[in-house]
């Protein structure tokens, strides 16, 4: 009965505790900021913030699915959430740089439209 009560008592003592994944809330984190830094630099910074959120959330992923007995399922929720979130940012940072080039594109088409009928011979340098 003694020994019983003492391996009862090892295994809720040996009990495995769950922490959270590595680098869980940066991913999220590098998520949000990849949405709000879109329109920032032409877009750049948002597909790179939103490019970094999807690697480390699909490999804090992968880890998550190898043991997920030690992890904290919050954790991983946040991870999911911030690769959501990169996905999200490196879509609207690809449309607005893909706006950002037509927009110079058209500037660069009517300023050479203006400037190629402007009388450069009557201009003495």
């Amino acid at each position: 009965m003694e020994n019983e009560t003492q391996i009862n008592q090892e295994q809720h003592n040996t009990k495995v505790q769950q922490i959270q994944l590595p680098n869980s809330t940066g991913i999220l984190v590098l998520g949000i900021l990849s949405i709000v830094g879109f329109c920032c630099f032409a877009g750049l910074i948002g597909v790179v913030l939103g490019i970094l959120a999807v690697i480390l959330g699909t490999k804090a992923q992968k880890e998550y699915n190898q043991n997920p007995e030690k992890y904290l399922l919050n954790s991983y929720n946040n991870a999911n959430a911030g690769k959501i979130c990169g996905i999200i940012g490196l879509s609207l940072s690809g449309l607005f740089v893909v706006w950002f080039i037509i927009k110079l594109s058209i500037v660069g088409w009517a300023l050479g439209a203006m400037f190629s009928t402007f009388p450069w011979e009557t201009i003495n340098f």
